[in-house]
């Protein structure tokens, strides 16, 4: 695809307590590559990525591939950035929260964020994707995977143990958050939600949503 060529713009915000690989995991599922070199991100950051997207019908099949830029945010997580990163809480459209696997108090700042997002994102209830990072450090491992499970449970949220080190599970916590985004738009009667410049002109007129979806279906928020 070249500039241009793409139907919709998703934005994606990476959130989490300082530390927890959200920068790594970020350049991991873009660049597939890891810096050790450990970097505080100061305020905000986004990288991007192009990729096909296919709906999956009730039927199994697959429906037309539609052509995604994503822009995915790189937050920081010092208490000082704060004001700063829930500015962009509004415009996104999804949210990877991670947490480091290897450090009990990121696991307990979760619901922290998650009472941040319910106050400042979109809706009530966004699309979020829960990460356990650094799943490669068995050895340094403080959270147990039954316990972060339940978490996720709690809020009905999708988990990944993920790894930014070797790329566990990375791509497929981001193609999750993906799918929830765009049936979230296709099931949706009221657009309202959705952020200017998501659809492009070159891209589809409107979403498809036959009049009984329409009759049947309410936003999730």
């Amino acid at each position: 695809m070249s500039d241009g060529e793409y139907d919709y713009l998703i934005k994606f915000l990476a959130l989490g307590d300082s530390g927890v690989g959200k920068t790594s995991f970020l350049y991991q599922y873009t660049d597939g590559k890891f810096n050790s070199k450990f970097i505080t991100t100061v305020g905000i950051d986004f990288r991007e990525k192009r990729v096909i997207y296919k709906s999956t019908g009730p039927d199994g099949a697959s429906g037309k591939g539609q052509k995604i830029h994503m822009q995915l945010w790189d937050t920081a997580g010092q208490e000082r950035f704060r004001s700063l990163t829930t500015a962009f809480f509004r415009d996104a459209m999804g949210f990877l929260l991670l947490f480091d696997l290897t450090n009990e108090q990121s696991f307990l700042n979760v619901r922290n964020w998650m009472s941040q997002l319910q106050v400042h994102a979109y809706c009530e209830s966004p699309d979020v994707v829960l990460c356990g990072n650094k799943c490669d450090l068995s050895d340094q491992r403080a959270v147990r995977e039954n316990e972060a499970r339940e978490l996720a449970e709690q809020y009905g949220i999708p988990y990944f143990e993920t790894s930014a080190a070797d790329g566990q599970n990375v791509g497929q916590a981001v193609d999750v958050l993906l799918d929830l985004i765009m049936k979230r738009m296709e099931r949706c009667v009221d657009k309202s939600w959705i952020p200017d410049g998501t659809v492009r002109a070159n891209g589809p007129a409107h979403l498809d949503i036959s009049s009984e979806a329409a009759d049947n279906s309410k936003c999730a928020c």
